[in-house]
Parts: C-alpha cells; sequence; structure tokens
C-alpha cells in the first residue's frame, strides 16, 4: 500500500535480509520453503508452496558480473601468494587455479543470482509490487 505522496506505508514494507538469506539459500524469498530454480539458473514462474509470482525478475548480467568480481577478488591474491611463497610448476598452478576459479564461480553464480532476485521482490521491484 502506498500513501498519497507515494511512499510505502511501514505495513508493506517486506523484510529485506530475510528475503536476501533465503535468495542465498536458492528459496522462495516470501516462504523460504519453494526452491527458486527450476534447473541451474532458471527461475520457477512461481512458487510451488505460496505461490508467489517470481516471474518478474530481471537480473540480467547481475550475477555473472558479481560472480567475476567476488572470483578475482578472492583468487589474485592467493594465486599471488600462492606463486611467491612457493613457487610452483606453471602447469600446476595453472591447473589448480582454474578448476579453483571454476568451481567457485558455478558455487556462486546462483545464490548471487538468488540474491538478486530476493533483493528486487523486498524492494518490490519490476512488478513484484502489483496487486493483481
Amino acid at each position: 500500500m502506498t500513501t498519497t505522496d507515494g511512499h510505502m506505508c511501514e505495513s508493506d514494507q517486506r523484510p529485506l535480509g530475510e528475503a536476501v538469506i533465503r535468495g542465498w539459500c536458492k528459496r522462495c524469498p516470501n516462504c523460504g520453503a519453494g526452491p527458486l530454480f527450476v534447473g541451474y539458473l532458471t527461475v520457477r514462474d512461481h512458487c510451488p508452496v505460496c505461490t508467489e509470482d517470481l516471474h518478474h525478475h530481471h537480473s540480467d548480467d547481475g550475477p555473472a558480473y558479481l560472480t567475476v568480481l567476488i572470483v578475482g577478488a578472492l583468487m589474485t591474491p592467493l594465486l599471488a601468494w600462492v606463486v611467491s611463497a612457493f613457487n610452483p610448476d606453471p602447469l600446476v598452478v595453472t591447473s589448480v587455479f582454474t578448476i579453483g576459479c571454476v568451481g567457485l564461480a558455478l558455487y556462486l553464480l546462483p545464490r548471487l543470482k538468488g540474491v538478486m532476485v530476493a533483493l528486487q521482490w523486498a524492494k518490490r521491484m519490476h512488478g513484484f509490487g502489483d496487486r493483481t
């Protein structure tokens, strides 16, 4: 519900922190019980538990950019430390860090997409606030 000046009423606020945690766990931001995804990254049209519409999301490339940013920020200093401290064979470094980067990216990507969908749901962005 919005007031006459366009601001949302306090009773109409959605819990941001709780929604983000549910999104990180790949769960429905509304109830926390239903799965958010059909497959690896495909968001369901609606929650099978609470029937909340989820098709409004517009995450686009946001989760991918965040994934690259986080993986790069974590792995770059680790790579520099390993090379300077142990001076390993370049093939070993390349193999280990390639597997590590890909594994971390595959772990983070659906969770960050869940966070983006939950953030949009909590802030009523892109149609999540429409009453129909």
